[in-house]
């Protein structure tokens, strides 16, 4: 059965093709959610609720996009709208000392290990930027398809790549000897 059958029976109610279109998404879903929160919980929590928001609505899938994009889409606005009740929560809840006020990333405060501090940085950037940057960076997205998926332009999405990258460059910056040697 192709992705078509899937979605037409898995529109119709069809548990069983809900779940083949599930486990043929749900890894990329997951890894999305998980880039765009940086906590497993959080990520497992939004994969779920795409899948949701995806079964409920996907009588109104009309096709014009691959349904992979359709749930990137629906997995980004549903990762992004948590991230924001969970910093409001958190700024809550955050004693004021704990703060740093510098926001920017010094040699001293450079995290001895870049994976981690490669994660922290992207954790940093906006939410918009991190999006796009993680799309096509590291999903393999095209701009169109990015655009698409955000409902923002194509010209917007290369936009908030560039100055994406350009924020980790700098964030980064102490660890540019690591990367040459």
């Amino acid at each position: 059965m192709n992705e078509a059958e899937l979605i037409a029976r898995a529109a119709g109610g069809d548990r069983v093709a809900q779940r083949a279109l599930y486990d043929s998404h749900v890894d990329r879903v997951y890894r999305l959610a998980y880039r765009l929160a940086g906590d497993e919980d959080l990520a497992r929590d939004f994969t779920q609720e795409t899948f949701i928001r995806a079964f409920e609505r996907l009588s109104g899938f009309r096709g014009e996009a691959r349904l992979s994009t359709w749930l990137h889409a629906i997995a980004t606005t549903v990762s992004l709208n948590g991230l924001r009740k969970v910093r409001r929560i958190g700024t809550r809840e955050t004693a004021i000392e704990e703060v740093d006020s510098s926001g920017v990333m010094g040699p001293d405060s450079a995290e001895p290990d870049l994976r981690e501090a490669l994660q922290k940085a992207i954790d940093r950037l906006p939410a918009g930027y991190r999006a796009v940057f993680l799309m096509h960076d590291v999903e393999g997205y095209t701009h169109e398809e990015i655009g698409e998926a955000l409902g923002i332009q194509p010209g917007t999405s290369k936009a908030q790549l560039f100055r994406a990258r350009g924020r980790l460059r700098e964030w980064l910056a102490p660890f540019a000897g690591v990367w040459s040697a």
